[in-house]
């Protein structure tokens, strides 16, 4: 079975999640050639150790908090609040709270600008 991802146009929910946090998995939105929007789901305590996205990246806070660890500093993200980090940036995550986060990832081009 293919997984379903909004198609252009279509209206996508982003309310906080609240209780039905707990049993919501992570999922991808949206998913073309040139970016991917995620909707990440991490309990308290979970923690997504230091990686590089091989794209720009923009994590936006819809629920809870979560620590951001890039460039050298931790920055707190709570609702409301987002980061944006270049291409290739070391970075961490851990959820201080029960937390979901818009993560969007800007998918470089294969092809060579002209």
């Amino acid at each position: 079975m293919a997984i379903s991802h909004a198609q252009p146009g279509e209206v996508v929910d982003l309310s906080p999640l609240a209780d039905a946090i707990a049993t919501t998995k992570t999922s991808t939105l949206i998913s073309t050639a040139s970016m991917k929007v995620i909707r990440m789901v991490l309990p308290a305590g979970k923690e997504i150790s230091e990686h590089k996205a091989p794209g720009e990246i923009i994590v936006q806070c819809l629920e809870g908090r979560i620590t951001f660890t890039a460039l050298g500093k931790m920055e707190d993200l709570e609702k409301g609040q987002l980061l944006f980090l270049t291409a290739g940036e070391p970075h961490s995550v851990i959820a201080v709270e029960d937390s979901s986060f818009l993560l969007t990832i800007l998918v470089p081009s294969t092809h060579p600008a002209k």
